[in-house]
């Protein structure tokens, strides 16, 4: 794609990463093809080509061009960021570094209006610091009739209780792993049944209560300075662990919500540019390991799993898309005996994205009852996810039970192995 950026724009870093991913765009289309917003609307500025063009004049536009418009932001905000078209790229366009400069540059130029500025706001106050999270969650769970739909939906009203959780200092194997903010309240369970199975492993957790939110719902909210502070806070957080003087450091960072795992595994490029950031990020990016990484290397018979349940794996699109692990949850399923049903336009992005299920409620439900009909069409027992906002998503629809896929996992654990684990486990 030809730009026309005059020389004192591309003097800004901004502009100048622009005109990099633009002039990688060859106008093919291929993306609208697999874009789920396009599919729904059929409309070119819902799909990426489209709003490729809308980014393109409007970064090349002077600063008071009219035609930038509520109109132009619309068709960005109802994008997903899922990277479905990235995947689908012949020409390699890194689409979503061109939406984090588009939507930071719309903001500037048009303001939102109040309402929507304090809906944005009060998400990001209200998620990304996980006991703020969980009291406001108790509260909405106790004065649930009054809670609006779209938000009720997406409380589950019994969390699966988290159990045991062993003691990880025990193993000579040590990795990290980031709790998440709206995980633990959401699905406790999770990242405990996560410590069981990596215990089983040979693998202890060592823990870092200091690191919070990976920083994504802040970035992608264009809050983009506090994205980049919660990720130098995660930084510091895991450093002393990472870097340790005449000893072994950690393994890896285990992220257990694939939306994490993505944002930390571009700690690294975001954070380039700071200069006492810049080699940290890149360490930290190198540790990030979605979990399914760390179990797929493991001999998973020791797991000694019984199991034979049908699944139907819902592969979140920060796991096929952005991390670029499609079929590696399926593979470790089927390594330990799962059954797992077939799954149609499996690429195709259940409507979580982040918040955008709170902020697109029309588009995001239409998306959700979608992938529900392409889970459900094997009569799968359980769906099983690797991301929470996907998990409270689809589980809003109250239809066929929604968990983390790591959780069967450990459920399905012989008897035996969970006794072993409550003699050796502290509570």
């Amino acid at each position: 794609m030809q730009t026309h950026f005059t020389e004192e724009d591309l003097q800004k870093p901004h502009i100048r990463e622009a005109d990099r991913v633009l002039r990688t765009c060859v106008h093919c289309g291929f993306c609208n093809a697999t874009c789920p917003t396009y599919q729904l609307l059929g409309d070119e500025r819902d799909g990426p080509r489209g709003r490729i063009y809308l980014m393109k004049e409007m970064l090349e536009s002077p600063e008071d061009d009219t035609q930038v418009t509520e109109e132009t932001r619309l068709h960005l905000d109802r994008c997903l960021t899922c990277r479905n078209c990235e995947t689908t790229c012949p020409s390699g366009v890194e689409y979503h570094k061109l939406l984090d400069i588009g939507r930071a540059e719309i903001e500037r130029r048009v303001p939102r209006r109040p309402a929507e500025r304090a809906l944005r706001l009060g998400l990001r106050k209200a998620l990304v610091e996980p006991k703020r999270f969980q009291a406001l969650l108790k509260l909405g769970q106790t004065f649930r009739p009054l809670v609006p739909g779209a938000l009720a939906d997406k409380m589950p009203p019994t969390p699966v209780d988290a159990g045991v959780r062993p003691e990880g200092r025990r193993h000579a194997r040590q990795m990290l792993i980031l709790e998440g903010c709206v995980q633990p309240g959401l699905s406790p369970n999770t990242n405990a049944a996560t410590a069981r199975v990596l215990d089983r492993l040979g693998i202890g957790l060592t823990p870092a209560p200091e690191a919070g939110c990976c920083g994504a719902i802040d970035f992608h909210l264009n809050a983009q300075e506090a994205g980049r502070a919660r990720m130098r806070a995660n930084i510091d957080a895991w450093w002393p662990h990472i870097d340790k003087t005449g000893e072994a450091g950690v393994e890896a960072i285990v992220q257990t919500a694939s939306g994490c795992g993505a944002m930390v595994k571009e700690y690294a490029e975001v954070l380039a540019d700071d200069p006492d950031y810049a080699a940290k990020a890149e360490r930290v990016s190198a540790l990030a390991k979605d979990l399914v990484e760390v179990l797929r290397d493991e001999d998973l018979a020791t797991l000694e799993v019984k199991e034979s349940r049908r699944l139907a794996f819902h592969c979140p699109c920060t796991l096929q898309h952005a991390q670029r692990l499609n079929g590696a949850v399926e593979q470790v399923l089927r390594g330990l005996g799962f059954t797992l049903t077939p799954v149609q336009d499996a690429h195709l992005c259940c409507g979580s994205a982040g918040t955008y299920s709170v902020t697109q409620p029309e588009l995001a439900t239409q998306l959700r009852d979608n992938k529900l009909d392409s889970l459900e069409a094997g009569n799968p027992e359980v769906i099983v996810t690797a991301n929470i906002g996907c998990q409270t998503h689809l589980a809003g629809a109250n239809r066929t039970p929604v968990r983390h896929w790591i959780e069967i996992v450990d459920e399905a654990l012989t008897p035996a192995t969970s006794n072993e684990l409550r003699a050796t486990s502290s509570p």
